[in-house]
């Protein structure tokens, strides 16, 4: 299955323009290069006070998410 490696920082106050309506999707660039628009509510379960910031594994099929995780 395709992947990608996504390094998020986004700080809280980015965020708040999705929880305020007005931005419904986050624009990522992966490791390798590749822009990805990802839906913002994909990111809750990684959101904490500070924002979300990690690496991150992105697989896809047909040009969907599958499943998005956390690296270590």
């Amino acid at each position: 299955m395709p992947s990608l490696v996504l390094d998020i920082a986004l700080p809280a106050d980015r965020l708040l323009a999705v929880y305020q309506g007005r931005a419904n999707r986050i624009l990522i660039k992966s490791r390798e290069g590749t822009s990805v628009s990802l839906p913002a509510h994909h990111l809750r379960p990684f959101l904490t006070s500070a924002g979300v910031f990690g690496s991150f594994e992105l697989q896809f099929a047909d040009g969907r998410l599958v499943s998005l995780r956390r690296l270590e």
